[in-house]
């Protein structure tokens, strides 16, 4: 017994130290936070890089709405671009009813489009998924705008990439949209057949309805805490 007894307290040293390592928590990235108008904008995990901040006004039935965009990209394992957002939000609520036409969401083809807002001219809740955004000059011509600004900061992603939008507007003067650019790897999972391939594009859409719910619970507080969701894959460690 005594022998048993001694063996024990030799090896409990041993154990606890097992023990130990095995409940360590994992290392995690910690999550960015940054301004944005009415809105703190929350980035989940990943080396985010601040892109900077600019101000706009629009003009609407009861004065002038002040909006704020930031911008932020997410860098890969060499550096390369894999995901940009672009957030605007308005400053305040003063602004009562909504600029016209905030509401224009229209079908388009190979774009899937959904308006929660069934076509009203006041209010939006427009999702917009191109899976394919990096095709031929698709950027160029439906939103040159984007083109330039990435041109003008040297900003080129990893290839294939999806475009996402979405804009919610409401007559109480709530004003978010975002623009996204993100690496496929990040929204798509690997195909090995026909099968896999028919249904590889629903996390993409998945991660835009989580945005867009995002976006409608963010309205709805008074810090505004926008959490952008994490996207389905994880960042890859290798160029494509």
């Amino acid at each position: 017994m005594t022998l048993m007894t001694s063996k024990f307290r030799r090896l409990l040293p041993f154990a606890v130290a097992v023990l130990t390592v095995a409940c360590a928590p994992l290392t995690v990235p910690p999550m960015a936070e940054f301004p944005v108008g009415r809105a703190r904008l929350v980035l989940p995990p990943g080396a985010w890089q601040d892109l900077g901040t600019s101000d706009e006004a629009l003009v609407g039935p009861g004065g002038r709405m002040l909006l704020q965009t930031r911008a932020a990209g997410l860098r890969g394992a060499q550096g390369e671009w894999l995901a940009v957002l672009r957030v605007q939000a308005n400053r305040t609520g003063e602004l009562s009813g909504s600029p016209q036409g905030a509401g224009y969401c229209p079908s388009q083809q190979d774009v899937t489009v959904e308006d929660a807002a069934a076509g009203s001219p006041l209010r939006a809740d427009c999702l917009r998924l191109k899976r394919w955004g990096s095709s031929a000059h698709w950027l160029e011509k439906n939103r040159p705008d984007l083109v330039q600004w990435l041109g003008s900061r040297k900003i080129a992603l990893s290839q294939p990439y999806t475009y996402l939008s979405y804009r919610y507007v409401t007559e109480a003067g709530v004003w978010v949209t975002v623009d996204a650019l993100v690496d496929q790897r990040l929204l798509r999972p690997a195909t090995r057949n026909n099968e896999e391939f028919l249904v590889a594009g629903s996390p993409a859409l998945q991660w835009g309805h989580d945005l867009s719910h995002s976006v409608r619970v963010s309205a709805g507080m008074m810090d505004g805490h926008l959490a952008i969701p994490p996207f389905p894959f994880p960042a890859p460690t290798s160029r494509p």
